[in-house]
């Protein structure tokens, strides 16, 4: 057991965020598990507001897919973003053992390594389709097993969001002069190259974006897309919206799992969370495409302003956003490795994308005269 391990179990319980659990009779030096007639418990936090669509929604869907796949053998109990611990401690408490699982996405933990962004998504990276094959087929579940191992979590792919959206803005951005200053709640390595761009960006939890926004504490926001914006009222606090991201061509979501609690399994069980986390995997993606498509034209209804990002914007947050990734590269052995890995997917994806995935929606409308 490494050092970063034993570091990594005692930082929720170091930090306090989680002291309505030490209230209990549960400890947090090792993870909970509640045995009831053969049966095991798990507890699953959160980053999401309680039945956030897409997010929320398929987390629960997760819990309770391994709980009926299980026979109940397995019982997954969900807790929301700040019901057992903030959305953005849910790692430390997966890693200290207070919680035996979460859902969340691995940016959120940036802060742990760099080389986490690039199991979620990087700006100009891959696609939705493409980052799980990486995943899956392309060493990327090695690699970020490896980075995830020293604070004793497994990481599970869960699915995507597909393509999201650029954000919400108070007023057009048709230069780069138009970003310098801005105040912007936006995540992951986008915040940094906007930053690289005279923006000021901070990570707003997914619940007070709204607020913010409205509170002129921000005046331009991303969260995901057409579904979650308009479920999250965002059309009410700006009125221009900036489609697709730079950022997040297909960003991944994650079950997070305490690795004493799922090594403490049975074959079985084991099998059943990471074939629920498979299946889970699936129904987000068609959730997200399903109810992003049917959310556009509402939203279009209510006033908002579709808007993309002109060329000369888009070729500056390209150059800034391969430095950014390659100075995340020289961080640490590691980052390279996972950088190494990653450039060279998406160099081949790029290739093939131009000559088949790009061009589909061209011949569907020259085919189809739309």
């Amino acid at each position: 057991m490494t050092r970063e391990y034993e570091a990594g179990r005692s930082t929720v319980a170091r930090r306090g965020v989680i002291g309505a659990l030490a209230a209990g009779a549960v400890g947090l030096a090792a993870p909970h598990v509640a045995r009831a007639q053969g049966a095991v418990s798990w507890r699953m936090a959160t980053s999401w507001p309680k039945n956030t669509p897409g997010v929320g929604v398929n987390a629960q869907r997760l819990a309770d897919m391994i709980t009926a796949m299980s026979g109940g053998r397995l019982k997954v109990q969900l807790f929301a973003a700040g019901e057992l611990v903030p959305p953005f401690e849910v790692f430390d408490a997966v890693s200290s053992g207070a919680v035996e699982c979460g859902h969340a996405t691995p940016y959120y933990w940036q802060g742990k390594s760099p080389a986490f962004h690039f199991f979620t998504g990087v700006p100009f990276g891959l696609s939705a389709n493409e980052h799980a094959g990486w995943i899956a087929f392309g060493g990327g579940q090695a690699l970020w097993e490896k980075a995830y191992e020293p604070f004793g979590v497994l990481p599970f792919y869960t699915g995507s969001s597909g393509a999201q959206a650029g954000g919400w803005f108070r007023k057009e951005i048709n230069s780069l002069d138009d970003l310098k200053g801005l105040k912007m709640r936006i995540a992951g390595l986008g915040a940094e190259v906007l930053r690289r761009l005279g923006v000021n960006t901070l990570l707003t939890p997914p619940g007070e974006i709204f607020q913010a926004m409205q509170a002129g504490t921000i005046d331009a926001a991303e969260w995901v897309g057409p579904w979650n914006d308009l479920a999250f009222g965002l059309y009410r606090v700006a009125k221009y919206y900036y489609l697709p991201a730079f950022h997040e061509f297909g960003p991944a979501l994650e079950m997070l799992v305490n690795r004493q609690a799922y090594e403490a399994l049975p074959d079985d069980l084991r099998e059943i969370v990471r074939r629920a986390a498979q299946a889970i995997s699936y129904e987000t993606l068609a959730d997200f495409t399903f109810h992003n498509i049917e959310s556009y034209q509402p939203l279009l209804e209510k006033g908002v302003e579709v808007r993309a990002f002109n060329d000369d914007i888009v070729k500056a947050l390209g150059r800034q956003s391969e430095a950014v990734l390659s100075d995340l590269s020289k961080t640490s052995p590691l980052a390279g490795e996972v950088y190494a890995s990653f450039t060279a997917f998406r160099a081949k994806a790029m290739t093939y994308g131009k000559v088949m995935d790009g061009a589909i929606y061209s011949m569907r409308e020259t085919g189809l005269g739309a």
